[in-house]
């Protein structure tokens, strides 16, 4: 029978009195702390709100509105959506206008609404076809209407449920949504809901435990045995912290927000009552909340999982094989012969990860091994730390030919390593505010060890072969991996975090009986582990007198591979924007020249032009240009030239160059880089002030980052320029896009005055935003007198190097060369520059003074 359609009465007081009371709610969340209640009681008056407004439409008793999904569980976060279901009988009455005004009313009330409108059968042919329906359905609750269609709703729905098929799929699901979060709870801007370690685990847990009949609580779960009363505790504990977490994001945001951006850490901190003290902000002790809670969650629900699936998929095959009177395998996971194994024999700790790194077949900790870990954190104690059976484990497992990085990463996820290297305790979860590193220092620590063991790993050589050949020839590679573990192990702790992780390492060695030259070589490595990266980024490495300084400081070939190696492996682990082909070539360049040296070679300028030039020349008669050709444009070229260019680059230019020696209009030319993902170009015509700002202003505008740029003027008044571009993001194909660059630039280098158009500061990224940093700029003569050096540091943005190059070029300032090192989200620029002019201390000052403006946020 139908319903005849009416009118929609006027509900202003039911959208007043539903906002009056949700603010309310709102309000006295922010001085209490009680996260149950708020969600419950946001739930409540979700519901009578409902209520009346399904009265308000006058739908048929024969109906029934039901919670589902989050709100379903009784419990609603401020600004979350609210799904419901609308059941119909197999008969219904023509009622569509009515649901559809009700819907409508709804969100006129400003609730979020999810909505589905389906009889029984078909709610369970979607539940069978779609894991996200059955879990959404799993927790369906009675509102109103009819009590008895939604109990044959509820009974249809629970006979057709395969407790089994339902646990696999949400584990699948589960395996998946972590890989989106690189399977790691240390993103510096997490998802407090999806991220692994979030709410959405302890969500899942308690979705197949009730579904397969163990219970809905943890408490529950406690009392099956499927937890300890402890761990039940734990649980407990995260999971109010990451829901009360979670509600403080949505007020603070004003809506459903559950990414913790940057911007939102401090004022979400702040309403936990943090407050920034010394060296440490509100927001870091906020997050470093966040990942020791996170981090349980996933030693706990790993356990749990574990412990769901045994019962779920009895195994009628037992023990696999002994692998010691403490160990042993079953089914692929290393399980502990006895539960209070680690209280009686402490040692068994880390032999647990020896076996595991050692043992073919192991895949991981069974969840018995995993309790008993995780309930022997009483007995990881400095007693424990001292014993001389322990040390000798650890370094053993240091020291194995496979399997490290794994182990060390599950001893942190354990919390083993850090309770075994109290100071790695200190930085476990501790961002890093420096616009460079993506990582917590823990993380960022562990991915350095693991690149260092992928340059020794046979199937990664491919990847850096020449990292892969110097480790391959390095004596007791461990020792490199022992600095790795300590080189930024005192970060954060205030001063220099280089010096005070030497001394860390130096009492590591000494109670870890590392010796002599491999201990000194640690304590070295520790203390000039960022040397290396800033003198090839900063520093001219042309100047054969920079690398006898560098190959004095080594002082070994041992020192200087192992320096290199470290050096590579630290770069890629801070961010997977920061390391480039370049970057590698310049590291490289500095290692062989730095070898070079340490073995016997004189750093002598006049053997090395010589050097270039021939090889330059054999590179030419390959191409064959004429003989002779190349002395019209070698013969203007100065001695830094080729010392700042290498033989290729040296061939190419004058492969261009040679019939233009004396050209009127410019030429450009533009090649794929040999060394990358990158486009070199070349840039040659008479020189003028402006020159290199209007180049810069022409990538800018076009997109492209500069990397590198080699500024020459010939003997006769030209400028000799190459620059080494890149776009930051996308897959170009740089062969394509030469021939435009090649025309646009030239005719924009063809029409003086249209060089230096007004910059424009190009937006800030958030993070830079959120962390910004105070604009450096030193300006200093060289040793010699002959050239300044500009030094900036800032912010990055689009726009930065043009906006410098452009009061450079306003005050006729040259620029012989330019070393542009972008670190993330901050820039660290080098300029070369002609020191014509600039010993006047006043034209200095107003120098940096309208560069300190120029780059100013």
């Amino acid at each position: 029978m139908s319903v005849p359609a009416v009118a929609l009465p006027d509900t202003s007081s039911l959208r007043t009195d539903y906002k009056a009371a949700k603010a309310a709610l709102l309000e006295r969340f922010r001085t209490a702390t009680n996260v149950d209640a708020l969600m419950r009681a946001l739930a409540r008056l979700t519901d009578d709100t409902l209520r009346r407004a399904w009265q308000a439409c006058e739908l048929p008793d024969a109906l029934t509105l039901a919670a589902v999904g989050g709100f379903g569980r009784g419990e609603l976060a401020p600004h979350s959506d609210v799904d419901i279901l609308v059941l119909l009988p197999d008969d219904p009455p023509h009622v569509e206008a009515r649901i559809e005004r009700f819907i409508g009313l709804a969100w006129d009330l400003g609730l979020e609404l999810g909505s589905s409108v389906r009889t029984v059968s078909q709610c369970v042919e979607e539940a069978a076809n779609d894991v996200t329906v059955r879990t959404s359905l799993l927790e369906a609750r009675f509102i109103t209407g009819s009590a008895s269609l939604f109990d044959d709703f509820s009974h249809c729905y629970h006979a057709a449920l395969d407790p089994r098929a339902f646990f696999q799929a949400k584990v699948l699901e589960m395996r998946q949504r972590h890989a989106k979060f690189q399977d790691t709870p240390y993103a510096l801007e997490p998802n407090v809901k999806e991220s692994p370690g979030g709410l959405r685990d302890l969500q899942l847990i308690l979705w197949i435990t009730q579904a397969a009949g163990f219970g809905s609580s943890w408490r529950e779960l406690d009392q099956r045995g499927l937890i300890t009363g402890r761990e039940a505790r734990e649980l407990r504990r995260n999971e109010r912290f990451l829901k009360s977490l979670r509600a403080r994001l949505h007020v603070v945001s004003g809506r459903r927000q559950d990414i913790l951006v940057f911007d939102l850490q401090t004022p979400v901190a702040e309403s936990f009552g943090y407050r920034a003290s010394g060296a440490r902000r509100a927001s870091e002790q906020l997050m470093r909340r966040y990942y020791w809670a996170a981090k349980a969650v996933t030693q706990l629900s790993t356990i749990l999982i574990q412990n769901i699936e045994a019962q779920l998929f009895p195994k009628t095959s037992g023990i696999t094989r002994v692998l010691s009177d403490h160990f042993v395998e079953k089914q692929g996971m290393l399980e502990i012969a006895s539960d209070d194994v680690f209280q009686r024999e402490p040692h068994a700790i880390l032999e647990a990860f020896l076996l595991y790194e050692k043992t073919p077949g192991v895949k991981g900790l069974s969840a018995r091994t995993l309790r008993a870990l995780y309930n022997a954190r009483d007995a990881m104690d400095q007693h424990w730390r001292r014993d001389a059976e322990n040390r000798r484990l650890f370094m053993e497992i240091l020291k194995a030919p496979e399997g490290i990085t794994h182990a060390m990463r599950l001893m942190n996820q354990t919390s083993v390593l850090g309770r075994y290297l109290l100071n790695f305790r200190r930085i476990v979860g501790q961002m890093q505010h420096d616009l460079y590193h993506v990582y917590t220092v823990d993380q960022h620590i562990l991915m350095v060890l693991r690149n260092l063991r992928r340059f020794a790993v046979p199937e990664h050589a491919h990847e850096y072969p020449f990292c892969s050949q110097l480790i391959a020839n390095f004596e007791r590679p461990w020792v490199l991996y022992v600095a790795a573990l300590f080189h930024d192990i005192a970060k954060g702790r205030g001063g220099d975090h280089s010096t005070l992780g030497m001394a860390d390492a130096r009492r590591f060695c000494r109670e870890h009986g590392i010796e002599g030259d491999d201990a000194a070589l640690v304590v070295w490595l520790v203390q000039h582990h960022l040397t290396m990266s800033h003198v090839a980024q900063k520093q001219d490495t042309s100047d054969p007198e920079v690398i006898r300084r560098f190959a004095e400081l080594v002082g070994s070939e041992r020192r200087l591979t192992a320096l290199y190696l470290l050096t590579v492996a630290d770069i890629r682990g801070t961010s997977p924007k920061v390391w480039n082909n370049w970057k590698g070539k310049l590291l490289e360049d500095l290692y062989r020249a730095t070898l070079a040296v340490l073995g016997g070679a004189r750093p002598d300028a006049h053997s090395e032009l010589k050097s270039r030039q021939e090889e330059a020349l054999a590179l030419l008669r390959l191409e064959t240009v004429p003989e002779h050709a190349h002395r019209a444009l070698w013969d203007q070229l100065d001695v830094g030239y080729f010392l700042r260019h290498d033989a290729a680059d040296i061939a190419w230019q004058t492969r261009v160059l040679y019939r233009h020696v004396q050209a009127e209009a410019p030429v450009v030319r533009a090649r794929p880089s040999p060394i990358g993902e990158a486009l070199q170009v070349l840039v040659y015509l008479k020189d003028r002030p402006d020159l290199f700002a209007g180049i810069c202003a022409y990538f800018d505008r076009n997109g492209l980052s500069v990397l590198d740029a080699r500024v020459s003027t010939t003997k006769h008044g030209y400028a000799l320029d190459n620059f080494l571009v890149a776009y930051t993001e996308g897959d170009v194909h740089y062969r394509d896009i030469a021939n435009l660059v090649e025309q646009e630039l030239t005719a924009r280098l063809a029409t003086p005055g249209t060089l230096l158009p007004e910059p424009s500061k190009g937006r800030l990224s958030r993070l830079s935003r959120t962390f910004p940093i105070t604009p450096r700029v030193d300006l200093r003569a060289d040793e010699r007198g002959q050239y300044y050096i500009l030094s900036v540091s800032a912010n990055d943005r689009p726009g930065l190097l043009y906006s410098i190059a452009r009061v450079l070029a306003e005050h006729r300032v040259g620029v012989h060369a330019a070393r542009i090192n972008t670190l993330g989200e901050r820039v660290e620029d080098v300029f070369l520059l002609d020191g014509h002019g600039l010993s006047d201390n006043r034209l200095q000052i107003q120098v940096e003074t309208e560069l300190l403006r120029a780059i100013a946020v």
